[in-house]
């Protein structure tokens, strides 16, 4: 199973990625659908896994980020598109 067809279904557990991942798109999801509920157990949980303060701030900005952009397109009433429907070629490497 490839990671980005798991996680398209909402199916973190079951996308082939290491556990400490799992945690902190866990802790995405859970950010980006009540930021104001963020638990200090949650935070503790991403250090526990091994990350560091400064890529768990790392990652509320990127969460913070898309957030921003997808209201701006909400607003503005961008389409998406179809990226999803046509991924980029693959990287044949170096030459």
């Amino acid at each position: 199973m490839r990671v980005a067809d798991a996680l398209a279904e909402g199916r973190i557990d079951d996308a082939p990625i290491t556990d400490a991942e799992k945690r902190l798109l866990k802790f995405a999801h859970a950010l980006t659908f009540d930021a104001a509920r963020a638990p200090d157990s949650e935070f503790e949980a991403l250090r526990a896994a091994g990350w560091t303060n400064p890529q768990i701030a790392e990652t509320v900005y990127i969460i913070s980020l898309f957030a921003f952009f997808n209201r701006v397109s909400d607003a503005f009433g961008l389409q998406e598109p179809g990226l999803r429907k046509n991924p980029p070629p693959a990287n044949p490497g170096p030459k």
